[in-house]
């Protein structure tokens, strides 16, 4: 699966930037995403890289664009920016040898029908506030599937394989002991380095937590049988949340629906979930449970219906629409009486 060359450059970028995920309270993470696609497309380029600390982008290279300005404000006024610079000159390399590597796995699967291929890397650490190495992570995916993954217990280092094809790659790596030294130094070191720095430059910003807005709605199905109550929550940070549905204070295994958090376009996330099938009159015994770092306790939230219109409010809203309709006939009353005076009429 690709040459040395391509593994050494690939961990030289990892010392570049950082990505996120759910995470621990206490602790941080960075990570770096790389995707290398065989036939790129309008919109899909055939190299992607990503960094993240937490769950804030701290840069983005593709083979179309370059290099993307950060979105972590608290980065551009730093030097980290311009070590972020180096991910551009990195990836290009990288970008190249990735395809070498699509060209030569299809063939040791015996794909030859063709087709589109891709290749995934994840690198990245997860550190304790105190600085210490909670986690390291070093996984390799071939066309979505798992291809080789790093496990590390204490001090050593293993190298897990899904088939015999990743086990050339894992020989290979196994017997390039600069390949190994550089990959501990970089779990080892480098990211708990570079993650005590990002934290002292946006530390107000990576701990902010900002609880979830939740809602409840109802959506009848089409035969009116029964409905589907969806709980949203909108506007939280960090990404880490946790939602359910409970029917009497059991919860639900079945009959739920839900989307994986995805970001919310401000900085901030959004997720929903839904309980299909529930019968209809039977809403208020259906709740929504949401766990978040801003929240001080579970939030539960349940379908109330709108309440009905009060006989008085009715009356007043009768008695508006009564005077607004007698306005509006003398102002057309008056409007035509205006007009036969011009034209003369009798």
């Amino acid at each position: 699966m690709g040459t040395p060359a391509f593994y050494l450059l690939l961990l030289l970028f990892l010392g570049v930037l950082r990505l996120p995920g759910s995470r621990a309270t206490g602790s941080h993470f960075l990570r770096y995403f790389f995707t290398g696609v065989s036939q790129p497309g309008p919109g899909l380029p055939a190299f992607t890289a990503v960094a993240y600390v937490d769950d804030q982008q701290l840069g983005r290279f593709d083979s179309n664009g370059g290099m993307s300005i950060p979105s972590a404000w608290w980065i551009l006024e730093t030097d980290v920016g311009d070590h972020l610079k180096d991910l551009k000159r990195i990836a290009t390399g990288l970008s190249r040898d990735s395809q070498d590597s699509l060209r030569d796995l299809p063939r040791y699967y015996n794909q030859t029908e063709g087709g589109s291929h891709s290749i995934q890397t994840m690198f990245g650490c997860e550190v304790e506030d105190n600085g210490t190495v909670k986690n390291g992570y070093y996984q390799v995916g071939y066309d979505g599937r798992d291809y080789i993954t790093l496990e590390r217990n204490h001090k050593n280092m293993t190298w897990v394989t899904a088939d015999t094809v990743a086990q050339i790659t894992k020989r290979m790596w196994e017997e390039n002991e600069k390949f190994t030294s550089r990959l501990r130094n970089h779990l080892e070191c480098d990211c708990p380095k570079w993650m005590k720095i990002y934290l002292r430059l946006g530390g107000d910003s990576l701990n902010r937590k900002t609880p979830p807005s939740v809602g409840v709605t109802r959506h009848p199905s089409p035969d009116g049988d029964d409905v589907t109550l969806r709980c949203r929550a909108l506007g939280f940070y960090p990404s880490r949340i946790r939602m359910r549905w409970q029917r009497d204070g059991e919860d639900l295994t079945r009959d739920t629906e839900h989307v994986e958090t995805r970001p919310g376009g401000d900085g901030t996330f959004q997720k929903w979930t839904a309980a299909v099938g529930v019968p209809q009159g039977q809403e208020w015994r259906y709740a929504c449970t949401v766990q978040h770092d801003g929240l001080a306790e579970p939030l539960i939230v349940r379908w109330e219906p709108s309440p009905p219109i009060s006989g008085f409010v009715a009356a007043i809203f009768i008695l508006t629409a009564g005077i607004l309709a007698v306005v509006l006939w003398r102002k057309r009353l008056g409007g035509r009486d205006g007009n036969d005076k011009l034209t003369g009429s009798e």
